[in-house]
């Protein structure tokens, strides 16, 4: 009992201490618009292909933007496909009331995860930023940001859901982008707070994880953080290297080949972002760990634990994302340099547990993991 009450103040701890921001030029620029200042400012998107935590953020954030007064509030629909940013950004750029901001429609490119448009979409990109028809470019995800963190261009560039900016080269250091004009959020000790958290709950002695063997992907899995905690708490890990940055189609069947051969190498598994989780997929992809009675923690949030995964650490609907990009994108548009705003954050987590998929697994949580949750499900979504 004594390790799981320290375990639970360790959880008051982190939920007192995370959702803060370094301070800096935070302190000197507004966020909000000053309504006395010229043209609209305009903003273009780039990403890599569709994912639906590119979807999420860049709902959260114009969902904030519009809270600071940097638009109308607006009521945006459900779309039909969760990650088509396209169908997202032609009707943010259509339907947009603002005196300050507009959504420019043709600013828009994604390589659907193919590397053979990826190389014209940024040399298409690069040309249209030196013609200085924008004023800001959301760069989502890492691909994205590999491509825009060039000194080619001065176009201010937020970086947003990169899973490791700083280990995939996108930025310099901790304290430094490397450009005047980049900016990418960092939490650098996130995911050791999940694998550490995933251990001290379930206590696997060999863990598994997939991801593709390249400087990008094992940065999307967060490799290094999860080696870092094998070692600390001497646990094995059991990986599985696939092909991943590919269309989604390959994606779906590399994964599940690996979910099923670490179906009897494993005894837990870290279930990283990638372009391989498809949610109308997620029953087949999560069938090989319920047969082999494997606990399973996913590193993109609680949504995938509403899915069937048992359990996460996650942003509350994320709203604290949203509001923190927010903030950078006014202050950039009020005249700060992206190089001098902080960037490193710690978002405020929730834990979050599906007791359905803990039945199916025969694995009985503690109840002050019960106590500590903040979102809990009984039963297993699917896709419809």
């Amino acid at each position: 009992m004594a390790r799981r009450s320290i375990l639970l103040l360790a959880f008051v701890l982190v939920f007192s201490l995370a959702g803060t921001a370094h301070a800096s030029e935070h302190d000197t620029y507004p966020y909000q618009p000053d309504k006395a200042k010229g043209a609209k400012k305009r903003i273009g998107y780039y990403e890599g292909g569709p994912y639906s935590q590119y979807t999420k953020t860049l709902l959260a954030t114009v969902i904030s933007l519009a809270r600071l007064g940097w638009m109308d509030p607006v009521e945006i629909p459900e779309f039909d496909d969760v990650e088509d940013a396209k169908a997202i950004w032609d009707w943010l750029a259509d339907n947009v009331k603002s005196p300050n901001i507009v959504f420019v429609k043709e600013a828009f490119w994604s390589a659907d995860w193919e590397d053979a448009p990826r190389e014209k979409m940024r040399k298409d990109c690069l040309a249209y930023l030196k013609k200085g028809k924008l004023d800001l470019i959301i760069a989502m995800g890492t691909w994205a940001g590999n491509d825009l963190a060039v000194p080619g261009h001065k176009v201010p560039t937020v970086v947003m859901s990169s899973s490791d900016p700083l280990g995939s080269g996108i930025i310099k250091s901790l304290e430094d982008s490397g450009l005047d004009q980049l900016h990418a959020r960092i939490d650098p000790d996130r995911y050791l707070r999940q694998v550490r958290l995933f251990h001290d709950i379930v206590g696997f002695n060999r863990l598994g994880i997939v991801y593709e063997d390249t400087v990008a992907g094992r940065s999307y899995a967060a490799l290094d953080d999860v080696q870092t905690v094998a070692k600390e708490r001497g646990f094995k890990i059991e990986a599985c290297t696939t092909k991943l940055d590919v269309n989604a189609k390959e994606a779906y069947d590399n994964l599940l080949a690996c979910h099923k051969q670490l179906a009897g190498r494993a005894d837990a598994i870290y279930l990283t972002e990638n372009g391989g989780m498809q949610y109308d997929k997620f029953g087949q992809l999560m069938a090989p760990i319920y047969d082999a009675k494997m606990p399973s923690f996913s590193q993109a949030g609680s949504e995938e634990v509403m899915y069937g995964v048992l359990l996460s650490i996650a942003q509350a609907g994320m709203k604290y994302i949203g509001e923190y990009h927010a903030k950078i994108i006014g202050q950039i548009l009020n005249g700060a340099q992206p190089r001098k705003l902080s960037m490193v954050f710690e978002e405020p987590p929730k834990i979050a547990i599906n007791l359905k998929t803990a039945e199916i697994i025969d694995f009985d949580p503690p109840v002050d993991i019960l106590m500590a949750a903040d979102e809990i499900y009984e039963d297993i979504q699917t896709v419809q």
